[in-house]
């Protein structure tokens, strides 16, 4: 009921006051927003201040820094996910797979999929799990570091569900959701990472967000 209700909450923030209506042919911003007054040559001029996410130091499945100079001047995916999780993880990252297939080549792409479980998933045992799903390429970095950090990250920023609970499967309960990001790291989309159809969609987006990004 927890996980319902936090799931419910977040996603009828995400899809209706808190999204910005697209424009033609553009994919919606998802988020918070407020408006930002300043002057100039004594007019006012009001500007919208979009949601987006803040800095941040993670590890890598090779060891290197991942920060947000990684995904500087890139659209990317996020996930939250745990390499134990006995439940949706496994679906997930076949889904992400495919998007990772279509774009392993494409510098400006990138796939950051966080554990929610850093204390197992070391960077050794996300090496492990990379290796396992044949990811070669440096387009899809497998995330670890502190765990408050990512639990806060995923609810606070991606507007997604992450959290300790003993009660369920592997300890853990998150949603499955797959976050679409800008190359100014503001939330472009929200999908079931355990839906194909959905990924489907996804894959859609991203040559959209590409598309719209280049014009830019």
């Amino acid at each position: 009921m927890k996980h319902t209700l936090l799931t419910l909450c977040l996603g009828v923030a995400l899809a209706t006051a808190c999204t910005s209506p697209p424009e033609k042919d553009q994919l919606p911003i998802l988020g918070p927003r407020e408006p930002q007054v300043t002057t100039v040559d004594g007019k006012t001029q009001v500007d919208t201040l979009y949601h987006s996410i803040p800095d941040f130091t993670f590890v890598d499945q090779d060891s290197q820094l991942v920060t947000q100079k990684t995904v500087e001047n890139k659209i990317y995916v996020a996930d939250f996910f745990f390499t134990s999780c006995p439940s949706i993880c496994p679906k997930m990252k076949s889904q992400m797979l495919r998007v990772y297939e279509k774009y392993k080549d494409n510098p400006r792409v990138a796939l950051l999929s966080h554990s929610i479980d850093p204390t197992h998933d070391t960077v050794a045992v996300l090496r492990d799990y990379a290796d396992r799903l044949g990811v070669k390429s440096k387009t899809w970095h497998f995330l670890t570091g502190d765990r408050d950090t990512i639990l806060d990250m995923a609810q606070k920023h991606y507007f997604t569900s992450a959290m300790v609970d003993k009660a369920m499967p592997g300890g853990f309960e998150h949603s499955g959701a797959f976050l679409l990001v800008d190359e100014q790291r503001r939330l472009r989309g929200h999908y079931d990472g355990t839906n194909a159809q959905d990924i489907d969609k996804l894959l859609k987006d991203m040559d959209v967000l590409l598309a719209e990004t280049k014009a830019q």
